[in-house]
């Protein structure tokens, strides 16, 4: 979850509606995880699971765009967290460990015990992060599109530390004033993620936006944060042997939706890499 999303560039509008058509017909489920319902889709076949973690609040349909193009590639699975789309409504607050324990849970009462491929979605980069590190033996390969942060404040301080401050309060503020859904408290929390080596050596991919903005709303958004905010992904993939890091000047914070085919092309790379290992 980045401070402020970048806009949506709406360009793959016949991609989007096969989707949207493809998606009318598969039929939604619900499986028990703890004393919660969980809303998933499953469909396609093929050697890899993928599964999609949305961004925060976004549910499954986050995932809209490129869902079908992956079932033609191999088994997909996408669910809505507790408290987002039509799973189980809550009042109380969850971490992204909580939530990756949810995740775990989840891959078990669906019967998937090989190790599947997470693809996520900004805060579900959180989840992925968190779900990474305590559960290796469920995880193949992670893909990441403009995963949030608990650095992204860092930027805004280091290019200009009064301002950035000013503006940090502004938008925490805001975020209050807009009710503080349960992903935005534990975004603001700060709290470390997991890094290398605490997530093994796996292939990893992060894609970033680094789209530049005509009229930046806040530091994080001008041409010295879209640079920043793209170099702190790329160090952060180069510290896995294995990791692999992708900025993007076209898509904005949703770029399964801007570049469908660029996440198609990674998620088919990352697949090809696994199948590759396997090979004796």
């Amino acid at each position: 979850m980045q401070l402020r999303s970048l806009g949506v560039n709406t360009n793959t509008f016949l991609l989007l509606a096969l989707s949207l058509l493809f998606a009318a017909n598969v039929k939604a489920a619900f499986v028990k995880v703890g004393e919660f319902e969980l809303q998933y889709e499953i469909a396609g076949s093929g050697k890899q699971i993928v599964v999609l973690e949305a961004c925060g609040s976004a549910g499954l349909d986050d995932w809209n765009s490129v869902f079908s193009s992956i079932a033609e590639q191999t088994k997909v699975i996408r669910y809505s967290r507790v408290g987002n789309g039509n799973s189980t409504a809550i009042k109380r607050h969850f971490t992204s460990m909580e939530y990756a324990d949810h995740l775990s849970e989840f891959l078990l009462a669906l019967d998937i015990s090989e190790p599947i491929v997470l693809a996520a979605h900004s805060y579900g980069g959180s989840v992925a992060r968190d779900f990474a590190a305590k559960y290796p033996q469920q995880l193949n390969a992670l893909l990441m599109l403009d995963p949030s942060s608990e650095h992204d404040v860092d930027i805004l301080r280091a290019i200009n530390l009064e301002q950035g401050n000013k503006e940090i309060a502004q938008i925490k503020l805001s975020d209050m004033e807009n009710g503080m859904s349960n992903q935005y408290l534990d975004f603001w929390s700060k709290r470390p993620l997991p890094d290398y080596p605490q997530i093994k050596d796996i292939p990893v991919t992060v894609i970033a936006s680094v789209r530049k903005v005509a009229e930046p709303s806040n530091l994080f958004f001008t041409d010295k944060g879209r640079m920043m905010w793209g170099e702190m992904w790329q160090n952060w993939a180069a510290e896995f042997p294995q990791g692999r890091s992708v900025l993007t000047e076209k898509s904005g914070h949703f770029i399964q939706n801007d570049e469908p085919m660029l996440v198609l092309r990674e998620l088919k790379r990352l697949m090809k890499i696994l199948d590759e290992n396997k090979q004796p």
